[in-house]
């Protein structure tokens, strides 16, 4: 923990202990992200940040309402109840009021809200990153078991990897729970895979739990699950290609051929009609164009796997 998480956990972490079964997703979500914060401290720190947020912006919002005097500058037209006639002169104020809460409400809860989503962001990050890297990860645990290399020992070899990404950071979560709690290695196979974000990495671990408690062959089931998410990774480089393909004819027809057809036709138009004006043009040229392109390349960057 930072100074500042360690400040809201003794400012009101003793009352989040009751609220544990309550944020049942978010500890889960928590543990498959392999965050170090403790819950009661990541919660804590969550409704002291949600608050402050709310209280600045809401403090901002309405100085900023009331220094502007921003009621004065609307004006209705129309025929208004005798009750709010009669509070017309009290406007500024109450307007005040209005945005103070409303801005305390709306960004304490976003706050809020985001506090509540990054640790399954963070989970869906090691996941993507997991599944990229499970195959190389699962070559080398073949290569350690044929040599002769014990389970346990593959695996906090695995962990003292730098290479291997996430999957390293897995192998690390086992060897934990061997050395330093004294569990077996089918229990921390079994922790391990109950927590993991990853579903291949959960059907890897599974598999071996039955290898080893059935006796088999372990370096073979090594081999064969390589072979499978090798097969399987062949076949996501594939489709993604395909998509891709898809995608760049679409920006193509749509942002090259459609925003040159539009401004061809917008030179004729105007041609024909004898007007100049280059209104419709800067809303191709500086609008539909960039934010169509930006929106392209968060697409294919959401959709590229890892590699």
């Amino acid at each position: 923990m930072n100074s500042y998480e360690r400040f809201c956990f003794n400012l009101i972490g003793d009352r989040m202990k009751a609220k544990r079964s309550d944020y049942h997703d978010l500890r889960n979500n928590m543990m498959r992200a392999r965050m170090t914060v403790p819950f009661e401290a990541y919660l804590a720190t969550t409704y002291i940040s949600a608050l402050i947020s709310g209280l600045f912006f809401a403090g901002a919002v309405g100085l900023f309402t009331y220094l502007f005097k921003i009621p004065e500058m609307i004006e209705y037209k129309g025929v208004l109840p005798a009750v709010i006639v009669s509070l017309s002169s009290y406007s500024l104020i109450i307007c005040t009021i209005i945005a103070v809460i409303v801005s305390l409400i709306v960004f304490g809860g976003t706050t809020y809200f985001v506090f509540l989503l990054y640790p399954g962001i963070l989970a869906g990050e090691r996941r993507r990153n997991i599944d990229a890297t499970l195959p190389y990860a699962i070559n080398y645990i073949t290569a350690m078991s044929t040599a002769g290399i014990t389970p346990a020992e593959v695996f906090r070899l695995l962990g003292d990897s730098k290479i291997y990404g996430e999957c390293a950071v897995e192998a690390r979560y086992i060897t934990r729970e061997v050395e330093l709690f004294g569990k077996d290695l089918l229990d921390a196979l079994r922790i391990c895979s109950s927590y993991t974000p990853s579903q291949r990495m959960k059907d890897f671990l599974q598999g071996s739990m039955a290898s080893i408690s059935s006796g088999g062959n372990l370096t073979e089931y090594f081999r064969i699950k390589a072979e499978q998410y090798k097969h399987e990774n062949r076949l996501n480089q594939k489709m993604f290609l395909e998509t891709l393909g898809l995608i760049s004819e679409s920006y193509v027809t749509a942002l090259v051929a459609g925003t040159l057809f539009l401004i061809i036709l917008q030179s004729v138009v105007s041609t024909i009609s004898g007007s100049s004006s280059p209104h419709f043009l800067y809303i191709i040229i500086y609008g539909i164009i960039p934010l169509g392109s930006l929106m392209f390349i968060i697409i294919i960057s959401s959709m590229t796997p890892e590699i």
